[in-house]
């Protein structure tokens, strides 16, 4: 797989690490204390879907490999080739 997102670890993400792992083509796996969302697609996660908190949804991600962010707001975060 190609592009990566990493995403710290801790119990108030795991919601989002659930419902990543449902989407199509896409593998969640762990690189030391960070989930690791892999996709050669771009990713498209629907924030009300994880249930999380907007505090939560704005500080999930750590970093990216491969993508950028073309949407991040109430409704979702998707991404994009860089």
């Amino acid at each position: 797989m190609g592009h990566r997102l990493f995403m710290l670890d801790v119990p108030e993400n795991v919601p989002i690490a659930g419902v990543v792992r449902d989407l199509p083509d896409v593998r969640v796996g762990r690189l030391g204390p960070y989930f690791v969302i892999e996709s050669d697609a771009p990713l498209s996660i629907d924030r009300r879907a994880t249930g999380v908190r907007h505090a939560v949804w704005y500080s999930f991600v750590a970093g990216l490999d491969g993508w950028r962010i073309a949407q991040w707001d109430k409704d979702a975060l998707r991404t994009e080739e860089r």
